[in-house]
């Protein structure tokens, strides 16, 4: 076996990579024991709880509210409103958070406790399933010589994420693109953070206090809570006339749950997150590691002389500018 040699400095630097992934397995392993003892692998507890608030049937007034303070309308009967969204059982593992039609608008509502500029893909894939789901639900003939209509596509993204982001944001889709496309998507992403876009938390009462309360709940974590008793205090805080208290005090350990769902999958897409910077990083150190290399060969071809900068950059694979530059850094005079 080839022996192997390194400095003290190299082990060292060994070591102290070492322990950091330690230290970050132990961290993902403690985010793991939280996750799999609030049994959330139970199905009825993976919905968030914006969702579990807003998208239930006998909610529709509160989903109502939330539509008319999003669009300056003033829509009064619940009935207005029909429900589509998608379920994973029978749409091959999709499934949105709420989608319904009203007035020949089909709106669709995600939420999200990270930013994702990708998410106009994600409303694309959820918008082609809806229209398929509606052109097998109604009569709607694709083949007809006559324009059949279909219900105007409106995306929201509401978010309430920890990273800062304007009160609102469009994202398209064509920003994905390496160059002009034909399909476009637009998602009006709204921060509904407790203290941002005020004028849509006041019209929407169940809004402001889902805000407050996940703000609430923020604040008691800040101040050394851990999840489960954060939780307990901000219901405890919860005014008696907020009227998603007593849903929220009826289904406790399932919010719980919602909550621990929600931040386990915001700690693994942040690890996702360092995971690419890593990379970007190792890739970059690669490259570096490269032109050092290439310079390092350049360098000795300029020193054995009888080759011009155009050879040198070709072998070496540096530009001839560069090539030149080094030259005259060695002090070299070169073709």
């Amino acid at each position: 076996m080839e022996n192997i040699s390194i400095s003290l400095e190299e082990y060292a630097k060994m070591q102290a990579t070492i322990q950091k992934m330690q230290e970050e397995i132990e961290q993902y392993l403690h985010i793991i024991k939280k996750y799999v003892k609030a049994n959330i692998i139970n199905a009825e507890h993976k919905d968030r709880l914006f969702k579990f608030i807003f998208g239930k049937p006998e909610n529709k007034p509160w989903t109502l509210s939330l539509y008319n303070a999003v669009n300056g309308t003033d829509y009064t009967d619940p009935n207005d409103l029909e429900f589509n969204t998608l379920e994973d059982a029978l749409y091959m593992k999709m499934k949105n958070d709420i989608s319904f039609i009203i007035s020949s608008e089909m709106n669709l509502w995600e939420h999200q406790s990270t930013y994702n500029p990708n998410m106009p893909f994600r409303f694309l894939e959820y918008a082609a399933a809806l229209y398929d789901k509606f052109a097998e639900t109604t009569d709607f003939n694709q083949y007809s010589r006559n324009l059949q209509k279909i219900p105007t596509p409106k995306c929201i993204c509401f978010y309430n994420g920890s990273e800062s982001q304007p009160e609102s944001k469009t994202l398209y889709l064509s920003d994905a693109y390496d160059n002009k496309g034909d399909i476009e998507v637009e998602v009006t992403m709204l921060n509904i953070n407790f203290g941002k876009n005020k004028k849509l938390l006041d019209a929407c009462k169940p809004l402001y206090e889902y805000s407050w309360l996940i703000d609430r709940i923020r604040i008691h974590q800040k101040n050394g809570n851990d999840l489960n008793t954060a939780v307990d205090k901000a219901v405890t805080e919860m005014p008696n006339n907020f009227i998603i208290k007593p849903l929220i005090i009826a289904n406790r350990a399932e919010v719980k749950n919602m909550l621990i769902f929600e931040e386990f999958n915001e700690e693994k897409y942040k690890n996702l997150f360092i995971e690419e910077g890593r990379e970007k990083g190792r890739e970059e150190g690669r490259i570096e590691g490269r032109n050092e290399r290439n310079k390092e060969v350049a360098a000795d071809l300029l020193r054995e002389g009888n080759m011009s900068a155009a050879v040198i950059a070709k072998i070496s694979k540096l530009s001839e500018d560069t090539v030149r530059k080094l030259a005259n850094s060695l002090g070299i005079i070169v073709l």
